[in-house]
């Protein structure tokens, strides 16, 4: 059995090594390493695969969280409603344009931010909600747009674990993760759904005006050479990464497909255990692309296991231990425990197993057969 790994970008790239490869020196001949035709392209490519007027590649999934909210106008004090279980960069944001994080609980099942902990959360304050795409699900969009429009709110969609993820809407109607709302970011960090080398980032929005904004902001705040009509950032996606995205970006569905066969072998392998909870999927196989599998552990032995999948070469992850609202730079006297049952316990039950493109069936059954055992004895 070959080594397992968390995320094997080796052996994904194995099969891409020639179109980047010869990509890469394209780029390099051509010394167009800022904006130059790959990141045009890109652009344009990731344009039509999520079916949306407007993407701005950036730097990373971080700054295009922020310049999305600099692009929205949101002013010091204004409120920001997001999950209080999700990664740092979420909430890092809000507080470096201080903007005030308004932190809530999850859904115990899909771990995605409750629309009813949102409602409770609003005041005269509130402005946005960021709901995140938490390990590749979306989020209950129809729920949060319903309140956002209520209250005259902006959706700022945390894409960042969920890229060609799909929504189903009440209606009927279906729509790719990213463009569900007024504006979203994604990261293309490598080890994401669709990666790159190295650091890159891109917003996604319909909306023309907005869009003409963050371009600005990504660019100093130019608009036409040494005109600084806004306060802008220094945030681009350089033209290797451009050249890496494209030759991902066709396979980015077979990817994906990759990863809910995994885990749905992953699932079918852990369906009668007592003690495990495999991830829960909404209506449809396609609103979950399984940035992580994330299994919850309910008797106890989340941490033992851990240790012992290490010790068995198997790797894997705590995708969170702990909740944000404990975090130093964000504790609150706002906040009180009994706002965060499903979060405090989460911290205390999950644990995300290997999961990329290139697992096999013989790596799966010895991770799985490694779980179940040490979970029951």
């Amino acid at each position: 059995m070959k080594k397992i790994q968390m995320v094997d970008l080796k052996g994904q790239y194995e099969e891409i090594k020639e179109q980047v490869n010869s990509s890469i020196l394209e780029v390099i001949d051509s010394t167009a390493f800022i904006n130059g035709p790959e990141v045009q392209q890109f652009q344009k490519e990731m344009e039509d695969y999520l079916d949306v007027k407007n993407v701005i590649p950036c730097a990373n999934g971080t700054d295009a969280l922020q310049i999305a909210m600099m692009g929205l106008g949101l002013k010091p004090g204004d409120e920001v409603i997001t999950a209080d279980f999700t990664f740092a960069a979420t909430v890092e944001v809000i507080a470096l344009l201080q903007l005030t994080p308004v932190l809530v609980d999850v859904e115990p099942d899909t771990f995605n931010i409750d629309p009813e902990a949102i409602k409770k959360a609003i005041t005269s304050k509130t402005k946005a909600i960021v709901p995140v795409h938490l390990f590749g699900q979306t989020a209950n969009m129809d729920a949060i747009l319903e309140i956002a429009a209520e209250h005259n709110l902006y959706v700022i969609e945390d894409n960042a674990q969920a890229i060609g993820a799909n929504y189903h809407f009440k209606d009927g109607k279906k729509a790719k993760a990213g463009v569900l709302g007024h504006v979203a970011s994604t990261s293309f960090f490598p080890s994401k759904n669709l990666g790159c080398y190295g650091d890159g980032g891109a917003i996604f929005t319909n909306d023309d005006e907005l869009a003409h904004s963050i371009r600005g902001i990504v660019n100093h705040g130019m608009y036409e050479r040494y005109h600084h009509d806004v306060v802008g950032v220094n945030s681009r996606l350089d033209s290797i990464q451009a050249a890496v995205l494209r030759a991902k970006l066709p396979k980015l569905d077979s990817y994906n497909k990759a990863r809910q066969e995994a885990a749905k072998k992953y699932s079918e392998a852990f369906k009668d255990q007592e003690y495990i909870v495999t991830p829960f999927t909404q209506s449809s196989a396609d609103t979950h692309v399984y940035h992580q599998y994330t299994l919850k552990i309910l008797n106890g032995k989340r941490d033992a296991l851990v240790q012992h999948l290490n010790a068995k070469g198997i790797p894997c992850g705590v995708y969170y231990p702990i909740p944000l609202h404990s975090q130093n730079a964000y504790k609150d006297e706002r906040y009180n425990e009994s706002d965060f049952p499903v979060t405090n316990q989460l911290v205390k039950e999950v644990i995300s197993l290997p999961m990329h493109t290139e697992l096999d069936d013989e790596q799966i059954n010895y991770i799985t057969s490694e779980v179940i055992a040490f979970v029951n004895q």
